[in-house]
């Protein structure tokens, strides 16, 4: 299967090189046909710590928590166990988690109903010694004017999450 065709530029994606953007990523085969959005940012610290906070979304969505988290602080520490993934938990906050490949990538999925469904991967990839690249891939088979209005609201909320995301994995490994 060739891989998804993203929209140039914002909203579509931030943060990511065109490779990513170009990229198939497991959320593209949840959600058929969707319009992908790739965002991504550096982290100074390796995969091997960042992956625990990726699974720490099981927790909370660490993006605007008076808009995601009805004004609860995601927490700032690790919850012990929180790696401890099961198919079908809450991920996110809306997505239920539908694959993962240990200390690597997550992938869930949510909706399907009249609008289409939604899918995401989290993943944390070696960037050199030391160092990451946090992605996500949220792909949405949306009607186009839906998925645009999603893809704008996204990119404040998604880039708040990866760069709250980073900052506790290089001050709180």
């Amino acid at each position: 299967m060739a891989p998804a065709a993203p929209d140039a530029g914002r909203p579509w994606t931030w943060g990511a090189t065109p490779a990513e953007a170009a990229r198939r990523f497991p959320a593209d085969d949840l959600a058929p046909g969707g319009h992908p959005m790739t965002r991504a940012v550096d982290v100074a610290a390796p995969p091997e710590v960042v992956w625990p906070w990726l699974c720490q979304l099981s927790q909370a969505p660490y993006s605007y928590d008076w808009v995601d988290n009805l004004g609860r602080r995601s927490p700032r520490d690790l919850t012990p166990g929180a790696t401890d993934l099961r198919e079908g938990q809450r991920m996110a906050g809306v997505f239920r988690l539908a694959a993962w490949e240990e200390g690597r990538s997550w992938t869930g999925v949510a909706g399907g109903g009249r609008v289409g469904a939604t899918a995401a991967t989290y993943a944390a990839e070696p960037a050199g010694p030391g160092r990451s690249r946090l992605l996500c891939r949220m792909t949405v088979a949306w009607p186009r004017p839906l998925a645009l209005a999603l893809a704008w609201g996204d990119l404040v909320m998604m880039r708040r999450q990866l760069l709250n995301l980073r900052d506790l994995a290089e001050t709180r490994p």
